[in-house]
């Protein structure tokens, strides 16, 4: 239904194409040199050697001998042909996870060598950095520059944080009214069924794997049809790293099948998604359904950035950019290919003018092309249907009524690059205010009060994240606590250390992942009480 709702309203008409086409012509267009730069695209010297499923320590086929193709997003062309599993293949992974967890050795060895093992791998993968940021970059179209100096660095940093916490997970002794002796005990699940999106693949990962397997469970991945490659390749570094057989299994596949059927599956205890919220939705029915299995929910956002009458201008633009097309200190440089992204700039009438202006600038200046040269800040969208999607809702915006600063077409003539894009003058019922893009557009509305501002902010049905940019400390304080959202940025935006916890409230999901608060997603707590015949004290 939501996508026939999207077909109906953002179809184009001849009359809005020629109006596109006529906005096109009176901004400042992109480099044409560039654009044609990237249709040349480098070749990386890389080897893909593991295309298979990976189920109880071993790479093989799917059940069904299917494969289907991984493209790369600087051409459309495709990079390999990946197995295919299905619910045969789930069957088999949950089986050997199923074993592993009941008579392996992974639950009954010390919390401190389950440590070491995922140090180990921690160590390996930073030694293969390189190789990892390639297929990172080659399937998924983010700068190789991001891949190998920011998130790869964060993965190797999310396995050492949670290998520092695996021996370090214990329950409490409870005092209680009477002579008994009351312990908590907090222990795995057992099988954990992982799904992980193509925005952030290896992100992602260890923010579920991580913790999984510290707390001494089992573990199922499925890794998103668009971005399988680089899960397979760290998932055979843990194995090499000393990991037993069976405790991580990937099965690579499609939603409707693969993934449904690791949601629905009797004998998965836990299960934890990252991706729409519409199909968080058919994740969290599907586990109801079934074993009625608990469910950690990371989905979509229409995060807003709240630009305050105080801020300084110049910092407010370029940290605003930042926020909605990636350019950061932690995380940058995605397209605007991230659920939290702060695609509601929210900007005080009085200022309002100049930071239009200068985000418009700002915008122009922007480097895309091919993400394995160097410089590049924005590469390729990720398929051709986000691709497609993004340019429909471009037009959208068009015939709302919106004014479209800068952008608003294709970069290039091949691949799915798309101009960074900014809206002025956008009212809170269009669907680009609205619905969650997932691509380099920028929405900028004006608001007069912090009251209202809260109010439009908190009008919508998601509730990731939001920033703030003041230099009243008041002002932070009210809109921290006023902002519904799972984390709020005072002054800075994409600030994803190990430690800080992770989620989102109303439509954005349930539960939280990161941090100390991520390790309870992966645990359950056990009451234990014993009478105690003439205790000493109480």
């Amino acid at each position: 239904m939501a996508a026939r709702r999207i077909s109906s309203l953002l179809s184009s008409s001849a009359t809005s194409l020629g109006r596109f086409s006529s906005w096109g012509r009176r901004i400042k267009s992109f480099s044409t040199a560039a654009a044609a730069a990237i249709d040349e695209p480098i070749h990386p010297s890389i080897q893909i050697d593991h295309t298979q499923l990976l189920i109880n320590g071993q790479f093989v086929d799917a059940a069904s001998g299917k494969s289907f193709p991984t493209v790369d997003p600087r051409t459309g062309d495709v990079i390999a042909r990946v197995a295919e599993g299905d619910l045969e293949d789930v069957n088999r992974a949950v089986a050997a996870a199923r074993k592993a967890f009941d008579e392996g050795p992974w639950p009954k060895m010390t919390a401190y060598e389950r440590s070491r093992i995922m140090l180990r791998f921690a160590d390996l993968l930073e030694k293969h950095t390189e190789e990892v940021a390639k297929l990172e970059t080659w399937d998924n179209g983010k700068p190789y520059e991001q891949a190998a100096k920011i998130e790869i660095p964060m993965v190797v940093r999310m396995f050492r944080y949670y290998a520092g916490w695996a021996d370090k997970i214990h329950g409490f002794t409870v005092p209680a009214d009477g002579q008994h002796h009351v312990q908590t005990l907090h222990e795995p699940y057992g099988v954990c069924g992982l799904i992980i999106p193509w925005n952030f693949p290896l992100l992602l990962y260890s923010w579920k794997v991580g913790p999984a397997l510290a707390c001494g469970n089992t573990v199922v991945l499925k890794t998103a049809e668009q971005t399988p490659l680089s899960a397979i390749y760290v998932s055979k570094l843990f194995h090499e790293a000393g990991l037993p057989p069976g405790v991580l299994n990937v099965v690579s596949g499609f939603g409707p099948t693969a993934g449904a059927a690791l949601s629905s599956h009797m004998d998965v205890n836990k299960l934890s998604f990252t991706g729409s919220t519409a199909t968080g939705k058919i994740v969290l029915a599907l586990a109801a359904k079934s074993n009625l299995k608990p469910v950690t929910l990371e989905l979509g956002g229409k995060s807003p950035f709240i630009v305050c009458k105080d801020a300084d201008v110049d910092k407010a633009v370029e940290l605003a950019h930042s926020a909605l097309f990636f350019n950061q200190h932690y995380i940058h440089l995605l397209q605007g290919q991230c659920c939290c992204a702060g695609s509601r700039t929210l900007v005080h009438e009085s200022v309002y003018d100049e930071f239009v202006e200068k985000a418009k600038a700002r915008a122009l200046k922007r480097v895309v092309g091919d993400p394995f040269k160097m410089g590049i800040e924005q590469g390729p969208q990720i398929d051709n249907e986000q691709f497609k999607k993004i340019l429909k809702y471009i037009r959208s915006g068009i015939e709302s009524g919106a004014t479209l600063e800068s952008g608003g077409e294709q970069f290039g003539s091949k691949g799915y690059y798309i101009q960074p894009t900014v809206f002025s003058n956008v009212q809170d019922d269009m669907l680009i205010a609205k619905d969650e893009i997932f691509g380099p557009v920028q929405s900028i509305s004006k608001f007069k009060d912090l009251e209202e501002v809260v109010q439009r902010a908190n009008a919508s049905s998601y509730g990731l994240a939001a920033g703030v940019f003041t230099q009243n400390i008041e002002t932070a304080n009210t809109l921290t606590r006023a902002l519904r959202v799972g984390t709020v940025w005072i002054n800075c935006y994409d600030i994803f250390d190990a430690a800080v916890p992770f989620g989102g409230f109303k439509m954005s999901g349930q539960g939280r992942e990161k941090g100390i608060y991520g390790l309870s997603s992966y645990l359950q707590v056990k009451a234990v009480v014993t009478p105690l015949k003439n205790p000493a004290w109480l």
